[in-house]
C-alpha cells in the first residue's frame, strides 16, 4: 500500500472513532427519554408517546451507525478497508473522507441503486 494511501488511512480512522465517541455519547444522552415513565391523561400519553418513538428511532439510527463504523475498523485491520464491495476497486479519497464508513465506490453506489431500482420494479 502506498505511503499516500496509509495516510488517508489513518485520516478515516481517526474520524471513524471520533463519530462512533458521538454516537455512543448520542446513545447516553437518549435513556432518560426512553426510560420515562408514562403518566397522565391522554394527550400527556400521546405527547409522550411520540417522544419515545422519536428517541426509540434516533437509537436505531445510532445502533446502526456504530455498527457500520466497527464493521468499517474491523476493515482496516484486515485490509479490505476502502475496496469497493461491488466492483472491488479502491474507493475515492473524497469519498473515504466524506464517509469513512462507506463500503461502496460511486461507481459501486450507482450499480447497487440501478439493482435496488429493477428488484423494486419486479415487486410492484
Amino acid at each position: 500500500m502506498g505511503q499516500n494511501r496509509q495516510k488517508l488511512f489513518d485520516e478515516c480512522r481517526v474520524k471513524l472513532l471520533k463519530v462512533r465517541e458521538e454516537s455512543l455519547n448520542g446513545l447516553k444522552a437518549l435513556n432518560p427519554s426512553l426510560s420515562t415513565e408514562m403518566v397522565g391523561d391522554e394527550a400527556d400519553l400521546a405527547s409522550a408517546h411520540i417522544s419515545q418513538t422519536q428517541a426509540l428511532n434516533q437509537r436505531d439510527k445510532f445502533l446502526a451507525k456504530i455498527k457500520e463504523i466497527d464493521e468499517a475498523l474491523g476493515r482496516l485491520e484486515n485490509g479490505s478497508f476502502g475496496i469497493c464491495e461491488e466492483t472491488d476497486d479502491p474507493i475515492e479519497e473524497k469519498r473515504l473522507l466524506a464517509i469513512p464508513w462507506t463500503r461502496l465506490s460511486l461507481e459501486g453506489a450507482e450499480v447497487r441503486e440501478r439493482e435496488q431500482k429493477r428488484y423494486d420494479q419486479k415487486l410492484a
